[in-house]
């Protein structure tokens, strides 16, 4: 890497991790984590994003030529071939079942049965491989069958594919354009990967009546399960937040949020920063009524990014100097409004929200497909005269200092110690084959709860 892109590859880190952690920096980040107009800039469709690896990386690149004070781009993205392997039916993607230039779409369903609440609390990864994934995963439908285990093999290799794509953009981005990733790894909130994928919303909120006990013995499983799956999936070097979008907090009374979302959110949450993350958490919806509760967790250890029902002035008022917000421009001011109107807006966060530091610039939750470019352009240079702090100070990345404490073990089918009973014994280095060894079976196990994303 040539040294003025490693210089400006640590200037954005180091300006998007202070903001993070409510520290000092030079000026406003501008940071989302999701830039769909980024995407679609250079004239790809959204089919391309998904489909074609080569021209969503050109695209970016393109946009990051143009728009060089943009401080992070998205990180991960659905890749298509990995969701026609197994017949994903929780999504409809642009081009194959929706026009090419069509956003994706989520399809909830009940992936699980109203009576399966003790099956799956009693052994949730068999439940998962018996019969979860037969019924979201269409290629798995007939068990056993040699198209669902093709099906299996061809999910195999596809995760490796796509993984391989993500790291590789990863680098290229890193050491050739300085752009370091908004997030790496992925969870849920307990209640969200029952109310999403498995029960659905309208289930879960039946149950929550009917039974509630079950909702709840079902959300401390799923604690373990998402702890996991962000841990197996974040950045090793722990540089980025893991991300978690928020779905149905929305659609909840303050009695039910506090019941049934949020201990085991918080558990989740408090298991994730006690392994030395951060994490960046879409408020998808108004969360005015339950904001507050992330006064609960660590300071300067979660991002919220405020959606277009939610007010960020609010937001600021109960989270400042705790946590970092982000948002404050809804996203019909991007397509609809006027450069002068987005810079006035701007002005008045940068003066009110942004004032003491602790605050990124977005849309809600993202940039949306949309957005005029000379509307994007007018909030960057904005955000620079009136968001810059202090144009000597040059943020530098945080070092991450070992704590002395054990990594925390990742879940997998078979351990290696399991293994080598089996074996008996290895001729030769026993911590080469056990490195491997654990290494897939770390892959295969997060390969399947990856599914209720």
């Amino acid at each position: 890497m040539l040294a003025d892109v490693r210089q400006l590859y640590e200037t954005r880190l180091g300006r998007y991790q202070a903001a993070i952690a409510l520290e000092k920096t030079d000026r406003i980040p501008i940071a989302t984590g999701s830039n769909y107009f980024a995407e679609v800039y250079s004239g790809n469709t959204k089919q391309d994003t998904i489909y074609d690896s080569v021209k969503w990386l050109q695209a970016e690149e393109a946009f990051i030529r143009d728009f060089p004070e943009v401080d992070v781009l998205r990180n991960n993205r659905i890749w298509g071939p990995l969701y026609d392997a197994v017949g994903c039916k929780t999504y409809r993607l642009p081009g194959r079942d929706l026009p090419p230039n069509t956003q994706f779409q989520f399809v909830e369903d009940e992936y699980m049965k109203a009576d399966e609440y003790d099956v799956f609390i009693k052994n949730p990864l068999e439940f998962m491989l018996d019969r979860f994934l037969p019924r979201v995963l269409g290629e798995l439908a007939e068990p056993g069958s040699i198209r669902a285990r093709m099906a299996l093999l061809k999910g195999g290799m596809a995760q490796a594919q796509m993984g391989q794509i993500m790291r590789n953009r990863a680098i290229y981005l890193e050491e050739k354009l300085g752009m370091p990733q908004p997030m790496t790894g992925f969870f849920l909130a307990p209640f969200d990967a029952l109310a999403d994928v498995m029960r659905g919303l309208k289930g879960t909120l039946l149950d929550i009546y009917r039974q509630p006990d079950k909702v709840l013995e079902a959300c401390d499983v799923l604690v373990d399960e998402m702890v996991n799956l962000a841990l197996a999936t974040a950045d090793p070097l722990k540089r980025y937040p893991i991300f978690v979008p928020t779905h149905k907090a929305c659609f909840l009374s303050p009695k039910q949020f506090d019941t049934f979302y949020w201990p085991s959110f918080k558990k989740t949450m408090e298991r994730i920063i006690e392994a030395g993350y951060t994490i960046r958490a879409y408020l998808e919806g108004d969360w005015g009524h339950h904001i507050h509760h992330m006064l609960e967790l660590p300071k300067g250890k979660v991002l919220c990014d405020i959606d277009n029902q939610g007010d960020i002035f609010k937001a600021k008022e109960v989270l400042g100097g705790h946590q970092c917000v982000a948002g404050g421009i809804q996203d019909s001011l991007f397509i609809l409004g006027t450069p002068q109107e987005i810079r006035e807006r701007v002005k008045l966060l940068c003066e009110t929200v942004g004032k003491d530091g602790g605050f990124i610039i977005n849309g809600g939750c993202n940039i949306p497909y949309d957005t005029k470019p000379e509307n994007y352009r007018a909030m960057i240079d904005a955000v620079i005269e009136y968001g810059t702090y202090d144009r000597n100070f040059t943020p530098k990345p945080k070092t991450v200092q070992p704590d002395g404490k054990e990594p925390v073990k990742l879940k997998m089918v078979t351990p290696w110690e399991v293994k080598l009973a089996e074996l008996g014994t290895v001729m030769g280095e026993e911590s080469l084959i056990r490195k491997a060894w654990e290494q897939l079976e770390v892959m295969g196990y997060t390969w399947i709860w990856q599914w209720v994303l």
